[in-house]
């Protein structure tokens, strides 16, 4: 029988690691204009594509070798190192200004950044409670997300104040003050904090527990999910601009403005029930009306669609995601669960880089945007596939756990 975890978890060490993530997330917003600003500084526009891509590209690379090497015993020094590493590399943009320069800049800001967030992952997972991980994950995405909704409009009221982003991007590194100081209290706090648990839990996992942890059929086939997610997912953050213009369907700010605040809102108000729901049905269901909705897209031909459309995309994916990653949370061994939640961010990062090259050569290839976000439509569907077929595994578990539990008590 299952133990339940009923620890606290709005504690000091759970804020703590998420205002890090905040600071990580704005520290990446700001780039929203990063092509543009390669312009303004005369860099070619064979290579600005090229040096745009390869902040997420080294990312999505280094992510995989990160992975094995973080745990709860080394995560908080990680932090601190990858905290230093991005306030050098926000400060250098205002002087690199060459090919090779912002080349290696790229790589050794991609890097940094994804220490910082595995680092932060691996630790904050052993912070939420098993019976209040859809809550956790809900808290933990809004971190992520404001700062996509709130840096690009501060960027651009700065930037009537600036001579350009470069200073922006220094200006940023002030929000690394209190994530410095806070990491370094987290740091004295964590000895006590991770006492009680086993060596396992704060120690290096070993690669063979790796390895059978992804031939277990329920992380594989949620990984599974996330990857034909995040490949749908990019493709509206990256495609919907090029949709709308040929759709005249006006500004689409809106439609990312709107879906984000949706997806906030629901994650702040919907967090206290997401772990007194049935997460494998709930998120059944919501991946079901997620399939109409990419087939929708290609119907849309005014503003007041797009803007209707918004709302049930941010609603949908508002439900999604945080369940997807709090179901990924439940079935995964203790010691694993950062593991498996960096895991899941390395599929993130694959879908980020896969759908503008694939997505792009079939849209140049004369396909229209509506035929794109059809394949997304399919990718959903196999994707609801998946989740059906995960919960009949879930279902026979427990059925034989229950089996188990009755037979020792008779």
């Amino acid at each position: 029988m299952t133990t339940r975890d009923n620890r606290k978890l709005f504690t000091f060490e759970f804020l703590s690691l998420n205002l890090v993530i905040f600071f990580s997330f704005c520290n990446m917003a700001v780039f929203y204009s990063f092509f543009s600003y390669l312009e303004r500084i005369g860099i070619p526009a064979e290579w600005r594509g090229f040096l745009v891509g390869l902040e997420p590209m080294s990312a999505f690379v280094l992510r995989l070798a990160a992975v094995p090497m973080l745990h709860a015993g080394n995560a908080a020094a990680s932090m601190l190192i990858a905290l230093t590493m991005i306030v050098a590399a926000l400060c250098s943009y205002g002087w690199v200004v060459t090919i090779p320069g912002l080349v290696a800049l790229r790589i050794f800001h991609g890097a940094a950044f994804v220490l910082l967030v595995s680092a932060s992952m691996a630790l904050v997972a052993h912070f939420i409670p098993r019976e209040k991980s859809g809550q956790g994950f809900g808290f933990v995405s809004v971190s992520v997300l404001v700062p996509y909704t709130v840096m690009p409009l501060v960027t651009e009221i700065l930037l009537r104040y600036t001579q350009n982003e470069a200073q922006i991007y220094r200006g940023v590194t002030v929000l690394a003050a209190p994530a410095f100081v806070l990491l370094v209290i987290l740091r004295k706090r964590l000895k006590s904090a991770l006492s009680g648990l086993e060596s396992a839990l704060i120690s290096r996992p070993k690669l063979e527990e790796i390895r059978r942890n992804l031939k277990e059929p329920g992380i594989a086939l949620l990984l599974a999910v996330n990857l034909f997610l995040y490949l749908s997912y990019a493709s509206v953050f990256f495609f919907m601009k090029g949709h709308a213009a040929v759709s005249s369907l006006g500004e689409v700010g809106g439609f990312f403005t709107i879906s984000t605040l949706v997806m906030i809102a629901l994650r702040i108000s919907g967090g206290l029930f997401f772990d007194k729901i049935d997460k494998t049905r709930m998120l059944q269901v919501f991946t079901f009306l997620l399939v109409p909705c990419f087939v929708l897209f290609g119907y849309m031909h005014t503003p007041c669609m797009l803007y209707l459309m918004a709302g049930y995309y941010g609603l949908c994916i508002g439900f999604v995601m945080p369940l997807l990653n709090a179901s990924l949370f439940d079935v995964s061994p203790p010691h694993l669960r950062g593991v498996n939640i960096n895991l899941a961010l390395f599929v993130m990062d694959a879908g980020f880089c896969l759908s503008p090259y694939a997505g792009g050569a079939f849209i140049a290839s004369g396909h229209s945007y509506g035929s794109l976000f059809n394949i997304c439509a399919g990718f959903i569907f196999v994707n609801l596939v998946l989740l059906i077929v995960f919960g009949k595994l879930r279902q026979a578990v427990q059925k034989e756990a229950g089996g188990v539990s009755n037979g020792a008590v008779q």
